[in-house]
């Protein structure tokens, strides 16, 4: 993985939006480990680098989440691309089909339906 969001511009160390989930470094480097292992079993091998590790990189494990998730998304919408029997297809597994899915999580995720739960 070459790119790990360093385009995007700096990571501010304690600016966070009031929306953004908080967690600890521990707790970024176990979900970025996760999102790796997702991605490896996906896609091509990609390198090991998180914070700590033989080939640690020096970025945060919670950049190494947001790089691992965007490397899992875009092999999961290759995998649908590759696997829809037409285009349209394709564009329905990764538009309203995906569309729905995230809907679903966000309201799973949502300050009140934790509240309710």
């Amino acid at each position: 993985m070459d790119t790990h969001g360093d385009d995007f511009g700096g990571w501010p160390v304690d600016t966070h939006h009031p929306a953004a989930v908080q967690r600890t470094d521990e707790e970024w480097a176990h979900i970025a480990r996760y999102l790796r292992h997702a991605a490896n079993k996906l896609g091509p091998s990609l390198p090991v680098c998180l914070p700590g590790e033989p080939q640690e990189c020096g970025r945060s494990a919670q950049q190494h989440v947001l790089a691992w998730a965007a490397a899992v998304k875009a092999a999961v919408h290759h995998i649908i691309e590759q696997s829809a029997p037409t285009p349209a297809h394709a564009a329905h597994a990764a538009g309203p089909m995906y569309q729905s899915h995230l809907a679903e999580l966000r309201a799973a995720t949502s300050p009140t339906a934790t509240a309710t739960a």
